[in-house]
């Protein structure tokens, strides 16, 4: 059994390569950080003895996904049992033309590359009749925002794909579940260690640890979507309460 995880070789990608090793799946590990990459896999290899292959990759470009199907089912000659859809990119500020290349790299990473990863390993596991795929979506999916217009409306799509997937897969034996985590202490939003911490410790944050092992969890039961933590509950409840003036205010003074 093998599981494919991009973006594994740090936070959350790693944890995901970390639970799977240790229920007996060997690794395909795909990443833009090459260093990273092999301490993770030299780590992983010690801590678990399970085979862990890695990929090399940026995942941002239209073709990446048939690429790294392609190097999979001919160079490495490898059909994952699961798929964790987990690399991605984050940024906070005002969209400006200075930007349009980090949006399309956004677009790209989160929307296409995802998009036809789905289509391509998931196909190959209609025709065996089994398999799984975890996209991982946001609770921002839920909060169109100021200052992270792009990721929200990206992950927004990303939850209503593996929603309308989860339907198309299930007569084949293929799960397909989407994940909405909260914050999380990854590196990904770029806070500073000591913040990560204070924020594990009140539970406005919580660990890479914590998301994965229900993420999991979810997906050997087949569920569709998951949206973990009790902020999913009452921060966009309380967010949809704002008044569009106050809203903008707020962006204004935080911008």
């Amino acid at each position: 059994m093998t599981a494919l995880i991009t973006g594994g070789s740090s936070g959350m990608g790693l944890e995901f390569a970390r639970q799977l090793a240790e229920r007996g799946y060997d690794l395909i590990l795909v990443s833009n950080r090459q260093e990273e990459l092999d301490a993770a896999a030299e780590s992983l290899r010690k801590q678990y003895a399970v085979a862990v292959t890695t990929r090399f990759q940026d995942l941002a470009q239209t073709d990446s996904a048939d690429l790294l199907y392609a190097w999979c089912t001919e160079e490495a000659g490898i059909l994952p049992d699961i798929v964790v859809n987990d690399a991605g990119m984050f940024f906070f500020k005002e969209l400006e033309t200075a930007d349009l290349d980090r949006v399309q790299a956004m677009l790209n990473l989160h929307v296409t590359t995802v998009t036809r990863a789905c289509i391509l390993f998931g196909n190959a596991m209609k025709e065996r009749g089994s398999g799984y795929i975890l996209n991982m979506s946001s609770m921002a999916a839920r909060l169109p925002t100021p200052g992270i217009t792009v990721y929200s409306a990206t992950k927004a799509y990303l939850k209503s794909f593996g929603h309308s997937l989860w339907f198309e897969m299930k007569p084949y034996g293929v799960g397909v579940t989407t994940v909405c985590p909260a914050a999380i202490a990854t590196p990904l939003y770029r806070l500073s260690e000591k913040w990560l911490r204070r924020g594990v410790r009140i539970g406005v944050i919580r660990t890479p640890k914590w998301l994965v092992k229900r993420a999991l969890r979810a997906m050997f039961r087949g569920r569709r979507v998951i949206s973990p933590s009790f902020m999913n509950i009452y921060l966009p409840f309380l967010i949809a309460l704002l008044p569009a003036p106050v809203e903008a205010a707020l962006w204004k003074k935080l911008k």
